[in-house]
């Protein structure tokens, strides 16, 4: 008997997959409005969810478009929360196979690789192209232009649907080019919430917008998936840098970086080849107006610290936010007694702060910023512990 196509079971995305994903996207969003809502009956909604993925249906919803402040300006669309748990499990699946292409100086959005690790591997660089500052070297920083909003979608998708053809080797690898399709396609600006007004955009420039995006570019900020895909869209330009060229000193975070050579000159030369490669391979700019050549005596900022010889400083920008969120906080605390979500958002604003400037010799400007600045309400609710490194809640003033 010979069976006809519609009786051969379909590869499907495991239940269980939508779960652990659905787990995995809650432990970040779980206060917001959207978390709750689906919280409320979780089991069920991630059923249906599983459902539509399987059977084709799935649908990519509204998203929320708003503008923020810190540390820059910045266009962010927040992806409806059942659309959340689709970004992870895609990111569950293909996270595995990018880490085993990925180059180790790729340093945003992949553990144990954030902004700490790449400060000290810059810094490691300098060190080691000066044989410890004995010789001369250079440093080149570039920047790409309207980075995000400049992802060609056409060419991220071939390049994605080619490594998954080629590294994933699952059933189910269909539904997951489908669903990379839908979500890298997908224009998050038709029938968008705009939360806050729309004036909040006149001072944001055209190049940081989706709204001005060429068509079939731009990967909205805010998406778990767009940062990871855009670490997979630079990956060419990776290993272009460090095996076509054979550069041993690179390292790149987002649109930032950096590479240190003994000679100038070559530096300079250099600039043409990156343009060039940029521009026919992945239609990326470099930033004309963020290009910093200079001999390794005088520094370098990256992600936001000043890399010096025998010494690393935070940048004058992450002090000034540090201290615009304490005063912030103080506004809180000063007309209220503090609930329950702005206790969590006050120590989780503040930690995140003192945990990038406890790796740095920062003691004393930690203390001076929070002992003179800190609404002394706020001390009513909290403590510090770990030497000035961290917050904690004083549980018996905590609202549950």
């Amino acid at each position: 008997m010979q069976l006809s196509l519609f009786d051969i079971p379909q590869p499907k995305i495991a239940l269980q997959e939508l779960f652990e994903a659905y787990f995995s996207c809650r432990s970040n969003k779980r206060n917001t409005v959207n978390a709750i809502a689906f919280e409320i009956d979780y089991e069920s909604n991630l059923v249906k969810l599983c459902e539509e993925i399987n059977n084709g249906t799935y649908q990519v919803g509204r998203s929320i478009a708003f503008i923020v402040n810190k540390p820059v300006t910045r266009e962010i669309f927040a992806a409806d929360f059942r659309d959340r748990v689709v970004h992870h499990l895609i990111i569950n699946k293909l996270n595995p196979l990018f880490e085993k292409q990925f180059i180790n100086d790729s340093y945003s959005c992949r553990e144990g690789k954030g902004t700490h690790f790449g400060i000290q591997r810059v810094d490691k660089f300098i060190r080691q192209c000066s044989a410890n500052y004995t010789k001369d070297c250079y440093i080149l920083k570039l920047d790409l232009q309207g980075f995000f909003m400049s992802i060609n979608k056409q060419i991220l998708f071939k390049k994605l649907t080619e490594f998954i053809n080629t590294k994933y080797n699952e059933p189910d690898k269909p539904l997951l080019i489908e669903l990379c399709c839908k979500t890298i396609f997908n224009d998050p600006t038709k029938n968008c919430i705009i939360k806050g007004k729309r004036s909040n955009w006149n001072d944001l420039p055209n190049n940081k917008s989706l709204f001005h995006s060429p068509p079939n570019c731009g990967l909205p900020i805010g998406n778990l998936t767009s940062q990871v895909f855009a670490n997979f869209y630079m990956d060419t330009f990776n290993h272009y840098i460090k095996h076509d060229l054979g550069i041993r000193y690179y390292g790149r975070y987002v649109d930032d970086f950096v590479i240190v050579h003994q000679s100038k000159e070559y530096l300079k030369e250099l600039m043409q080849k990156l343009t060039s490669f940029l521009h026919s391979t992945l239609q990326a700019t470099i930033h004309p107006k963020k290009i910093y050549l200079q001999h390794y005596s005088k520094g370098v900022k990256f992600i936001g610290a000043v890399i010096l010889p025998n010494r690393i400083y935070i940048a004058n920008r992450t002090k000034g936010n540090f201290y615009n969120a304490i005063e912030k906080q103080n506004r809180i605390a000063r007309n209220h007694k503090p609930t329950k979500e702005e206790q969590s958002a006050f120590q989780s604003s503040m930690n995140s702060y003192l945990g990038i400037m406890k790796h740095y010799k920062t003691y004393k400007l930690r203390k001076g910023m929070i002992f003179k600045n800190l609404s002394a309400w706020w001390w009513n609710y909290v403590y510090l512990s770990g030497g000035i490194a961290k917050f904690e809640m004083k549980r018996k003033n905590y609202v549950g």
